[in-house]
């Protein structure tokens, strides 16, 4: 596996930091995009491995950081929904000009909300796969709810999240109402793979459901047994991104 660390622009002007994982030796059959969960970075060891056993697949991976995260410009406070979807059109447009149009996308919890959001805005996507996402977008208001009229009335707010102090804005909680993913599997054509474990003690496994119900076919299911939402041990990321490259290939 080759390495190439990057850096590109979203529509605000705003440098994001990246990695494209790619293949040892032989040329990538595709290209994919990993985007990650809420408040998470590109360095997580589910985004890092994950992306790693796709590379082994031939498909080149790019993770990056959304807008405020990891090593990435910008305020997170002042992002929303909006902001993480337009984050990830700029890396494909990123990918299409200095390596090869992305076929694959791939996102994990938040992420994977915003990848459905974002794939029918990227015409070379071929495929879709989440990984422990939820099916509505104000599932993430239970994190802030305490604070939410802090958030409302100030602007913002510190909040734990996963035992990190993180500042959470007004942007955030305004453009949850905003985007629907029911609305959206229900016209959406891309194939999609929906992973998900029983065990998920952050979205429960309802949500799989949910998702799975509202998508078009071809759609297929993986219950990802004992695995735990963060998918923080090395060997469960890679076995999830083999599963997903053996999916994918049909596809792109």
């Amino acid at each position: 596996m080759r390495r190439e660390k990057v850096k590109f622009k979203n529509s605000r002007g705003l440098y994001l930091s990246g990695s494209v994982e790619l293949p040892e030796q032989a040329s990538p059959k595709a290209f994919a995009i990993f985007s990650h969960c809420f408040t998470c970075n590109k360095n997580l060891i589910n985004v890092k491995y994950i992306s790693e056993a796709l590379s082994e697949k031939r498909i080149a991976t790019l993770r990056y950081d959304f807008t405020g995260l990891g090593d990435s410009e910008g305020n997170f406070a002042e992002t929303d929904v909006a902001t993480n979807i337009d984050d990830l059109v700029h890396a494909a447009k990123f990918l299409e000009e200095n390596y090869e149009t992305p076929k694959l996308l791939v996102g994990h919890s938040m992420g994977g909300a915003a990848s459905i959001l974002a794939a029918s805005k990227i015409e070379s996507v071929k495929a879709l796969t989440v990984v422990g996402t939820p099916s509505t977008l104000d599932h993430i208001s239970r994190v802030f709810a305490g604070k939410l009229d802090e958030i409302m009335s100030q602007g913002s707010a510190m909040v734990n999240v996963a035992g990190r102090e993180m500042e959470i804005g007004k942007p955030l909680v305004v453009d949850l109402e905003k985007h629907s993913i029911k609305r959206t599997l229900n016209t959406l054509k891309t194939p999609i793979l929906i992973m998900h474990s029983p065990d998920d003690e952050m979205v429960g496994i309802d949500h799989a459901t949910n998702i799975f119900m509202a998508a078009r076919h071809p759609k297929s299911f993986i219950s990802l047994d004992g695995i735990d939402h963060l998918i923080k041990n090395i060997k469960d990321a890679r076995y999830v991104g083999g599963l997903i490259g053996e999916w994918a290939v049909r596809y792109i």
